[in-house]
């Protein structure tokens, strides 16, 4: 008996219940709109994060371009003779510019590697001019430049090199270092900053050697003053380090993961930035002075161009040394570096272990920055030296005498 029994009148029997109530379904209807719009949204975050369309969203318009159709000839023009057009159209033409005018360059580019052919008709305003040659820097050989893609850049010519061209230091300073213990000192990190630069330049001996960074507006300036002061240049070269990019030793950096044709284009644009250096030095670069794929390039073009190379001695594992003894590269490497603790003891007592050093081998190299701390201590230190039996040297007197021992 059912419930609907005890309640329905005698005689009368329950009618059924209607399907749509006997069956109801386990949700509303306000659930089941939810739960439609949420499947439609789900499906379109999905759409939006997995569909692979560079132009998706950009609008765009479909025309319709008819075909391109010859103008009508005039009648004077087809009464002239057929054999005439011909002669007509090669006088229009510009006349080329003979082939041996003509020059074939090479591009590759530092970033993505891509290499491309270009050919530059002689007097082309709107091409580079490869053979202009620039405004050149005071007591620079016009023979030992060479033009790049970026500008004028080293080159060994007649049997000059520029690390012998540019070196700093008189015959009568080369005689006596020959017998004397020689101490050079190179002071890195210039041409950022100009009034630091100017303090080492002018506070500095001329014997003091010194190294330029690419970077700054006018670096082919101070390079310019520093010569004129009798000062050695020299080149830094940014290269990778370690923690690269973290730490990052600027634009244009040599790095192991580039191709030698990469590299040796970032390398021309640092050889561009200025003129009259003797060599490369490392400027940070622990990871690439380290990687022999990396550092052969580098030395077989300062072999190539006749620079030496000055290692600042910051990585026990760099490869300069040997590999610049295997290409006849004048080189020399850093016993000290002079400011690793800038106080005024420590400085002074690093220059003494360079004298005891020149002393025991016959020469010492150091390496310093441009503080003014260590420009104060040393520009002290070498007016005293000479007469502790140990004389101030430009670097490549250095270099010589490494070489001689």
């Amino acid at each position: 008996m059912t419930t609907d029994d005890l309640t329905t009148p005698l005689g009368h029997e329950a009618k059924p219940k209607p399907l749509w109530l006997r069956y109801r379904l386990p949700f509303t209807g306000t659930q089941a709109f939810a739960a439609v719009l949420g499947l439609f949204l789900l499906a379109f975050v999905g759409f939006a994060v997995f569909n692979d369309d560079p132009l998706g969203g950009e609008p765009m318009m479909r025309l319709a371009i008819p075909p391109l159709t010859k103008p009508e000839t005039p009648k004077a023009a087809t009464a002239a003779p057929a054999a005439e057009a011909p002669k007509a159209r090669e006088a229009a033409k510009p006349p080329a510019p003979p082939a041996s005018e003509q020059r074939t360059v090479n591009i590759i580019d530092g970033s993505s590697g891509a290499q491309r052919s270009v050919t530059i008709p002689a007097g082309d305003s709107e091409t580079p001019a490869a053979n202009a040659t620039p405004a050149l820097m005071a007591g620079i050989n016009p023979q030992l430049l060479e033009s790049s893609r970026y500008g004028m850049i080293p080159v060994m010519a007649g049997g000059l090199k520029p690390s012998r061209v540019y070196a700093a230091g008189s015959d009568a300073l080369r005689a006596k270092a020959a017998t004397m213990p020689s101490v050079a000192i190179v002071i890195g990190g210039l041409g950022i900053g100009a009034a630091k630069t100017t303090d080492a330049i002018m506070k500095l001996p001329g014997s003091v050697t010194l190294a330029f960074t690419p970077y700054g507006t006018d670096p082919g300036k101070l390079v310019e003053r520093a010569r004129a002061q009798g000062h050695e240049v020299l080149l830094q070269l940014p290269l990778e380090p370690f923690d690269y990019p973290d730490n990052d030793p600027g634009p244009q950096t040599l790095l192991t993961t580039l191709a030698p044709e990469q590299n040796l284009d970032r390398l021309t644009w640092h050889m561009s930035r200025f003129q009259g250096y003797v060599g490369f030095a490392n400027f940070m670069g622990a990871r690439f002075l380290a990687n022999d794929g990396a550092m052969q390039p580098l030395i077989k073009e300062a072999a190539k161009r006749g620079l030496a190379y000055f290692d600042d001695g910051s990585s026990a594992r760099s490869l300069a040394a040997p590999l610049s003894a295997g290409q006849a590269v004048p080189f020399a490497k850093a016993d000290a570096t002079i400011d690793a603790t800038p106080n005024a003891a420590e400085i002074d007592r690093a220059l003494a272990q360079l004298e005891t050093l020149a002393k025991q081998r016959g020469f010492a190299v150091g390496s310093a920055s441009a503080l003014p701390l260590s420009i104060e201590r040393i520009g002290t230190w070498a007016k005293a030296l000479e007469s502790h039996g140990v004389l101030l040297v430009p670097l490549t007197m250095a270099m010589a005498k490494s070489k001689s021992n």
